[in-house]
């Protein structure tokens, strides 16, 4: 009986590998249990008080943004840059968000219009975005195993309150030893003449940084923490722009 029993079990499991070995591949992958997607929790949806504008074009300030709740409408200011003057780098990149701010505030409408701006200092010297491939490398070739500071300056204006808060946030970053070979294809992508100092935490150049101290948003553009701070400083909560 118990020999008949262990036959029986044994042409059972041979049965069901020839089955399996006969599924199509497809067909197999199609019964695997599916991994959830990240944040499959669904979140509420809210609609913001008020309008928030972005006076930039920089895509990482947006999808920052958008990251953290908001769904800003985009004016670029166009700028120039380059008719601004200032004693030090916190104070300049201060004046350059004013200036962005500014010049969109009145295409806004009734709207808190949020205007940015970064640099890189390091030894002293001040480094905004690279204005050649030769520039970018020399950089960063420059910067290894050093450290830096990124600051990025904030205007926030309501225009429906004709109020203007601004401020600065500043993070230390710590280069890490990229090989040529890596910054030359870095390089190549063309991301390093986008981004101040040559260099971003959000994209292909992050590995080449050894870390930071201080808020990761300031160096990819856009300080979260300061934004509510100066939204607080006009009397809008943080929680109003949610959309």
């Amino acid at each position: 009986m118990k020999r008949h029993i262990t036959g029986l079990v044994l042409v059972l499991v041979l049965v069901l590998v020839l089955v399996l070995a006969l599924v199509p591949a497809w067909a197999r992958r199609s019964l695997r249990v599916p991994t959830p997607p990240p944040y499959a929790c669904p979140v509420a949806t809210r609609t913001p008080t008020r309008r928030l504008v972005l006076a930039s074009a920089s895509p990482a300030r947006l999808r920052l943004l958008r990251d953290a709740g908001f769904d800003p409408e985009v004016i670029v200011s166009g700028f120039d840059e380059d008719a601004v003057e200032a004693g030090d780098t916190p104070a300049l990149v201060v004046a350059l968000a004013e200036h962005k701010a500014r010049a969109v505030a009145p295409q806004a409408g009734d709207a808190l219009v949020i205007g940015c701006d970064s640099l890189l200092e390091l030894d002293g010297i001040r480094r905004g975005k690279p204005s050649s491939d030769g520039e970018a490398t020399n950089w960063l070739r420059a910067a290894r195993g050093r450290t830096g500071t990124l600051f990025t300056g904030h205007c926030v204006i309501d225009t429906a309150a004709g109020r203007e808060v601004s401020d600065v946030a500043a993070t230390t970053v710590r280069f890490g030893h990229a090989t040529d070979d890596e910054l030359t294809a870095y390089v190549a992508t063309g991301e390093a003449r986008q981004v101040a100092g040559a260099f971003t935490l959000d994209g292909r150049s992050a590995p080449f940084m050894d870390g930071i101290d201080g808020d990761p948003g300031t160096v990819i553009g856009l300080s979260l923490p300061l934004f509510r701070v100066l939204l607080g400083r006009l009397d809008v909560a943080v929680t109003d722009l949610w959309a």
